[in-house]
Protein backbone atom coordinates (compact mmCIF):
# COMPACT_ATOMS: atom_id res chain seq x y z
CA UNK A 1 0.00 0.00 0.00
CA UNK A 2 1.53 3.32 -1.06
CA UNK A 3 1.16 6.33 1.19
CA UNK A 4 -0.45 9.45 -0.28
CA UNK A 5 1.45 12.38 1.21
CA UNK A 6 -1.01 14.96 -0.16
CA UNK A 7 -3.92 14.06 2.11
CA UNK A 8 -4.76 13.25 5.69
CA UNK A 9 -5.88 9.67 6.18
CA UNK A 10 -6.60 6.84 8.60
CA UNK A 11 -5.86 3.16 8.09
CA UNK A 12 -8.93 0.91 7.79
CA UNK A 13 -9.04 -2.87 8.00
CA UNK A 14 -12.09 -4.75 6.70
CA UNK A 15 -12.34 -8.14 8.39
CA UNK A 16 -14.54 -11.13 7.60
CA UNK A 17 -14.32 -13.83 10.25
CA UNK A 18 -16.12 -16.44 12.34
CA UNK A 19 -18.53 -14.84 14.88
CA UNK A 20 -17.14 -17.09 17.64
CA UNK A 21 -14.06 -14.84 17.95
CA UNK A 22 -16.10 -11.61 18.05
CA UNK A 23 -15.68 -10.74 21.74
CA UNK A 24 -12.00 -11.65 21.93
CA UNK A 25 -11.22 -9.81 18.69
CA UNK A 26 -13.09 -6.60 19.56
CA UNK A 27 -11.49 -6.64 23.01
CA UNK A 28 -8.06 -6.70 21.37
CA UNK A 29 -8.88 -4.13 18.69
CA UNK A 30 -10.32 -1.60 21.10
CA UNK A 31 -8.45 -2.38 24.30
CA UNK A 32 -4.94 -2.95 22.93
CA UNK A 33 -4.79 -1.38 19.46
CA UNK A 34 -6.98 1.60 20.39
CA UNK A 35 -9.13 1.12 17.29
CA UNK A 36 -12.70 2.15 16.54
CA UNK A 37 -14.81 -0.80 15.40
CA UNK A 38 -17.94 -0.84 13.26
CA UNK A 39 -19.94 -4.04 12.90
CA UNK A 40 -21.58 -4.10 9.50
CA UNK A 41 -23.76 -7.21 9.52
CA UNK A 42 -26.34 -8.94 11.72
CA UNK A 43 -24.61 -10.86 14.50
CA UNK A 44 -26.71 -13.93 13.67
CA UNK A 45 -25.09 -14.31 10.25
CA UNK A 46 -22.50 -17.04 9.78
CA UNK A 47 -19.81 -14.49 8.90
CA UNK A 48 -18.91 -11.53 11.08
CA UNK A 49 -17.87 -8.39 9.17
CA UNK A 50 -16.02 -5.60 10.91
CA UNK A 51 -14.67 -2.27 9.72
CA UNK A 52 -11.73 -1.30 11.91
CA UNK A 53 -10.30 2.21 12.04
CA UNK A 54 -6.85 2.32 13.61
CA UNK A 55 -6.04 5.26 15.84
CA UNK A 56 -2.78 6.38 14.19
CA UNK A 57 -3.38 9.29 11.81
CA UNK A 58 -1.19 9.44 8.71
CA UNK A 59 1.01 6.44 9.62
CA UNK A 60 4.16 6.16 7.51
CA UNK A 61 4.87 3.07 5.43
CA UNK A 62 6.83 1.35 8.20
CA UNK A 63 4.13 2.02 10.78
CA UNK A 64 1.40 0.79 8.41
CA UNK A 65 3.25 -2.49 7.94
CA UNK A 66 3.74 -2.90 11.68
CA UNK A 67 0.03 -2.38 12.33
CA UNK A 68 -0.96 -4.81 9.59
CA UNK A 69 1.46 -7.49 10.79
CA UNK A 70 0.31 -7.10 14.40
CA UNK A 71 -3.39 -7.48 13.58
CA UNK A 72 -2.95 -10.29 11.07
CA UNK A 73 -0.82 -12.28 13.52
CA UNK A 74 -3.44 -11.88 16.23
CA UNK A 75 -6.22 -13.00 13.89
CA UNK A 76 -4.28 -16.18 13.13
CA UNK A 77 -3.75 -16.79 16.84
CA UNK A 78 -7.48 -16.40 17.56
CA UNK A 79 -8.36 -18.76 14.70
CA UNK A 80 -6.10 -21.38 16.27
CA UNK A 81 -7.44 -20.88 19.80
CA UNK A 82 -11.11 -21.03 18.78
CA UNK A 83 -10.59 -23.60 16.01
CA UNK A 84 -12.15 -21.20 13.51
CA UNK A 85 -11.42 -20.51 9.86
CA UNK A 86 -8.74 -17.91 9.24
CA UNK A 87 -10.13 -14.43 8.75
CA UNK A 88 -10.12 -12.53 5.47
CA UNK A 89 -8.70 -9.05 5.86
CA UNK A 90 -8.22 -6.16 3.44
CA UNK A 91 -6.65 -2.75 4.00
CA UNK A 92 -7.21 0.74 2.65
CA UNK A 93 -6.54 4.36 3.47
CA UNK A 94 -9.60 6.39 4.45
CA UNK A 95 -9.81 10.15 4.01
CA UNK A 96 -9.90 12.12 7.25
CA UNK A 97 -13.60 12.69 7.87
CA UNK A 98 -15.94 13.48 10.72
CA UNK A 99 -16.25 9.77 11.50
CA UNK A 100 -13.09 10.10 13.58
CA UNK A 101 -15.15 11.88 16.24
CA UNK A 102 -18.73 11.00 15.27
CA UNK A 103 -18.33 7.36 16.28
CA UNK A 104 -18.33 8.58 19.87
CA UNK A 105 -22.11 9.08 19.76
CA UNK A 106 -22.51 5.29 20.02
CA UNK A 107 -20.82 5.14 23.43
CA UNK A 108 -22.91 6.15 26.43
CA UNK A 109 -22.57 5.43 30.14
CA UNK A 110 -23.60 1.86 30.94
CA UNK A 111 -23.90 -0.35 34.01
CA UNK A 112 -21.34 -3.14 33.70
CA UNK A 113 -22.40 -4.86 36.92
CA UNK A 114 -24.58 -3.93 39.86
CA UNK A 115 -23.29 -0.74 41.45
CA UNK A 116 -20.65 0.03 38.81
CA UNK A 117 -21.03 2.31 35.78
CA UNK A 118 -18.56 2.84 32.92
CA UNK A 119 -18.60 6.44 31.65
CA UNK A 120 -16.81 7.82 28.54
CA UNK A 121 -14.60 10.81 29.18
CA UNK A 122 -16.78 13.24 27.20
CA UNK A 123 -20.06 12.36 28.93
CA UNK A 124 -21.33 13.99 32.10
CA UNK A 125 -22.68 11.50 34.59
CA UNK A 126 -23.74 11.85 38.22
CA UNK A 127 -23.49 8.69 40.30
CA UNK A 128 -26.68 7.73 42.10
CA UNK A 129 -27.72 5.20 44.73
CA UNK A 130 -24.15 4.55 45.91
CA UNK A 131 -22.92 3.76 42.39
CA UNK A 132 -19.21 3.58 41.67
CA UNK A 133 -17.97 5.11 38.40
CA UNK A 134 -15.01 4.25 36.15
CA UNK A 135 -14.21 6.94 33.58
CA UNK A 136 -12.59 5.76 30.34
CA UNK A 137 -11.99 6.68 26.75
CA UNK A 138 -13.75 4.03 24.62
CA UNK A 139 -10.79 4.19 22.27
CA UNK A 140 -8.95 2.39 25.05
CA UNK A 141 -11.44 0.26 26.88
CA UNK A 142 -15.08 0.02 25.86
CA UNK A 143 -14.63 -3.24 24.01
CA UNK A 144 -13.42 -4.77 27.25
CA UNK A 145 -16.26 -3.27 29.21
CA UNK A 146 -18.90 -4.86 27.02
CA UNK A 147 -17.25 -8.29 26.99
CA UNK A 148 -19.34 -11.04 28.62
CA UNK A 149 -16.31 -12.47 30.42
CA UNK A 150 -15.63 -9.06 31.99
CA UNK A 151 -19.11 -8.66 33.44
CA UNK A 152 -19.15 -12.28 34.63
CA UNK A 153 -15.84 -11.78 36.44
CA UNK A 154 -17.11 -8.55 37.99
CA UNK A 155 -20.14 -10.30 39.44
CA UNK A 156 -17.81 -12.61 41.36
CA UNK A 157 -15.45 -9.78 42.39
CA UNK A 158 -18.29 -7.60 43.68
CA UNK A 159 -19.81 -10.50 45.65
CA UNK A 160 -16.50 -11.51 47.25
CA UNK A 161 -15.40 -7.98 48.18
CA UNK A 162 -18.84 -6.98 49.43
CA UNK A 163 -18.63 -9.85 51.92
CA UNK A 164 -15.01 -9.17 52.91
CA UNK A 165 -13.26 -5.92 51.93
CA UNK A 166 -9.62 -4.96 52.40
CA UNK A 167 -8.34 -7.89 50.36
CA UNK A 168 -5.14 -7.95 48.32
CA UNK A 169 -6.05 -8.58 44.67
CA UNK A 170 -3.98 -9.80 41.73
CA UNK A 171 -5.41 -9.05 38.25
CA UNK A 172 -3.59 -11.29 35.77
CA UNK A 173 -3.73 -10.15 32.15
CA UNK A 174 -5.11 -6.82 33.33
CA UNK A 175 -5.60 -5.39 29.80
CA UNK A 176 -7.28 -2.03 30.31
CA UNK A 177 -7.48 -2.55 34.10
CA UNK A 178 -11.27 -2.65 34.39
CA UNK A 179 -11.26 -5.66 36.72
CA UNK A 180 -8.46 -4.33 38.89
CA UNK A 181 -9.93 -0.84 39.18
CA UNK A 182 -13.34 -2.32 39.96
CA UNK A 183 -11.79 -4.36 42.76
CA UNK A 184 -10.25 -1.18 44.18
CA UNK A 185 -13.61 0.61 44.06
CA UNK A 186 -15.33 -2.36 45.70
CA UNK A 187 -13.00 -2.14 48.69
CA UNK A 188 -9.72 -3.95 47.95
CA UNK A 189 -6.80 -2.67 50.02
CA UNK A 190 -4.22 -3.32 47.28
CA UNK A 191 -4.44 -4.31 43.63
CA UNK A 192 -1.61 -5.44 41.38
CA UNK A 193 -2.39 -5.71 37.67
CA UNK A 194 0.09 -7.53 35.44
CA UNK A 195 0.21 -7.97 31.67
CA UNK A 196 2.85 -9.15 29.20
CA UNK A 197 1.91 -6.53 26.60
CA UNK A 198 3.68 -3.17 27.11
CA UNK A 199 0.88 -1.33 25.31
CA UNK A 200 -1.73 -2.85 27.63
CA UNK A 201 0.35 -1.85 30.66
CA UNK A 202 0.60 1.71 29.34
CA UNK A 203 -3.15 1.94 28.76
CA UNK A 204 -3.96 0.36 32.12
CA UNK A 205 -1.65 2.79 33.91
CA UNK A 206 -3.34 5.74 32.18
CA UNK A 207 -6.75 4.44 33.23
CA UNK A 208 -5.69 3.97 36.85
CA UNK A 209 -4.35 7.54 36.94
CA UNK A 210 -7.45 8.95 35.23
CA UNK A 211 -9.63 7.39 37.93
CA UNK A 212 -7.34 8.52 40.77
CA UNK A 213 -6.70 4.97 41.94
CA UNK A 214 -2.90 5.19 41.97
CA UNK A 215 -2.75 4.76 45.74
CA UNK A 216 -4.58 1.43 45.52
CA UNK A 217 -3.56 -0.12 42.19
CA UNK A 218 -0.19 -0.73 40.57
CA UNK A 219 0.31 -2.00 37.01
CA UNK A 220 3.38 -4.02 36.04
CA UNK A 221 5.02 -5.95 33.21
CA UNK A 222 6.46 -8.43 35.72
CA UNK A 223 5.86 -12.06 34.71
CA UNK A 224 3.60 -14.13 36.94
CA UNK A 225 6.52 -16.31 38.00
CA UNK A 226 8.38 -13.27 39.40
CA UNK A 227 5.60 -12.17 41.75
CA UNK A 228 6.82 -12.82 45.31
CA UNK A 229 3.81 -11.92 47.47
CA UNK A 230 0.49 -13.60 48.20
CA UNK A 231 -3.02 -12.40 47.44
CA UNK A 232 -6.46 -13.01 48.93
CA UNK A 233 -8.17 -12.80 45.53
CA UNK A 234 -6.75 -13.60 42.10
CA UNK A 235 -8.69 -12.89 38.91
CA UNK A 236 -7.53 -13.95 35.45
CA UNK A 237 -9.65 -13.17 32.39
CA UNK A 238 -7.44 -14.66 29.68
CA UNK A 239 -7.95 -17.80 27.57
CA UNK A 240 -8.21 -21.49 28.41
CA UNK A 241 -4.77 -22.61 27.19
CA UNK A 242 -2.93 -19.89 29.10
CA UNK A 243 -4.94 -20.44 32.28
CA UNK A 244 -3.97 -24.11 32.28
CA UNK A 245 -0.27 -23.18 32.43
CA UNK A 246 -0.85 -20.90 35.43
CA UNK A 247 -2.47 -23.39 37.82
CA UNK A 248 0.66 -24.09 39.90
CA UNK A 249 1.60 -20.40 40.10
CA UNK A 250 -1.90 -19.48 41.29
CA UNK A 251 -1.67 -22.19 43.95
CA UNK A 252 1.52 -20.58 45.27
CA UNK A 253 0.27 -16.98 45.10
CA UNK A 254 -3.17 -17.47 46.68
CA UNK A 255 -3.50 -17.25 50.45
CA UNK A 256 -5.12 -20.08 52.39
CA UNK A 257 -8.88 -19.73 52.03
CA UNK A 258 -8.42 -17.24 49.19
CA UNK A 259 -10.56 -16.95 46.07
CA UNK A 260 -9.63 -17.52 42.43
CA UNK A 261 -11.78 -16.22 39.54
CA UNK A 262 -11.03 -17.59 36.05
CA UNK A 263 -12.70 -16.26 32.92
CA UNK A 264 -12.24 -16.17 29.15
CA UNK A 265 -13.40 -19.79 29.06
CA UNK A 266 -15.80 -21.31 26.57
CA UNK A 267 -18.74 -23.21 28.07
CA UNK A 268 -18.50 -26.97 27.63
CA UNK A 269 -15.23 -28.78 27.05
CA UNK A 270 -12.95 -25.89 28.04
CA UNK A 271 -14.95 -25.29 31.22
CA UNK A 272 -14.80 -28.97 32.22
CA UNK A 273 -11.07 -29.15 31.52
CA UNK A 274 -10.32 -26.07 33.63
CA UNK A 275 -12.28 -27.52 36.55
CA UNK A 276 -10.42 -30.85 36.23
CA UNK A 277 -6.95 -29.29 36.04
CA UNK A 278 -7.46 -26.83 38.89
CA UNK A 279 -9.09 -29.33 41.25
CA UNK A 280 -6.21 -31.72 40.55
CA UNK A 281 -3.91 -28.84 41.56
CA UNK A 282 -5.57 -28.49 44.96
CA UNK A 283 -8.32 -25.94 44.31
CA UNK A 284 -11.96 -26.42 45.31
CA UNK A 285 -14.54 -25.54 42.65
CA UNK A 286 -17.24 -23.28 44.12
CA UNK A 287 -19.48 -21.86 41.41
CA UNK A 288 -19.93 -21.13 37.71
CA UNK A 289 -21.50 -18.14 35.96
CA UNK A 290 -22.40 -18.32 32.29
CA UNK A 291 -23.46 -15.86 29.59
CA UNK A 292 -24.04 -17.17 26.07
CA UNK A 293 -21.01 -19.31 25.18
CA UNK A 294 -18.77 -17.88 27.91
CA UNK A 295 -18.19 -19.19 31.43
CA UNK A 296 -16.47 -17.78 34.51
CA UNK A 297 -15.41 -20.08 37.33
CA UNK A 298 -14.90 -19.47 41.05
CA UNK A 299 -12.44 -21.60 43.03
CA UNK A 300 -11.07 -21.42 46.54
CA UNK A 301 -8.14 -23.13 48.21
CA UNK A 302 -8.11 -24.81 51.64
Amino acid sequence: MEQDTNRSFWLQASIETDPIIKDALIDYLVGVMGASVEQSVDTHESTLCLNVYLKEKNPDITKQQQLQDKLEAHLKELATIFQAKEANISWEQIEDQDWSSNWKIHFKPFTITEGLVIVPTWEEYTAKNNEQVIVMDPGMAFGTGHHATTSLSLEFIRKILTADKNQRVLDVGTGTAILGMSAALFGASRVLGIDNDPEAVRVATENVTLNKLDSLMEVSLDPLQQIDEQFDLIVANIIHDVLITMADAFNTLLTQGGNLILSGILHGEQERNIIRVFTDCGFIFVEKKQQEEWASLHFTIP
